[in-house]
């Protein structure tokens, strides 16, 4: 079993960080998506997949990997520019574009 080591992103539609402090542990699928003859539903013998633990640091995840014997990959988070705007900005006499309602 393989497992994949993550600090999710924040969501697109929220301006909080919400679920995106935890490091997220999630196994790898080790079996394709079947689609059932009958219904068409989408399914899989691999139970692994319905399993997502989180842990405060990335230290804490490799050891439960390591302590586990899983063979892991560790995704390291991209870095967030944060851009300061003020709202007076808008009116300044150097403003690139035309002010117009």
């Amino acid at each position: 079993m393989s497992a994949r080591i993550f600090k999710p992103a924040r969501a697109a539609t929220q301006s909080g960080a919400g679920n995106a402090k935890l490091w997220k542990l999630v196994y790898e699928p080790e079996t394709a998506l079947q689609a059932e003859p009958l219904m068409g539903w989408t399914s899989s013998d691999d139970m692994n997949r319905q399993i997502k633990l989180s842990f405060a640091t990335k230290d804490e995840a490799v050891a439960y990997a390591e302590r586990n014997g899983l063979a892991y990959r560790v995704e390291e988070p991209k870095a967030v520019v944060q851009k300061t705007f003020s709202y007076s900005d808008n009116f300044k006499s150097s403003r690139l574009g035309q002010w117009t309602h």
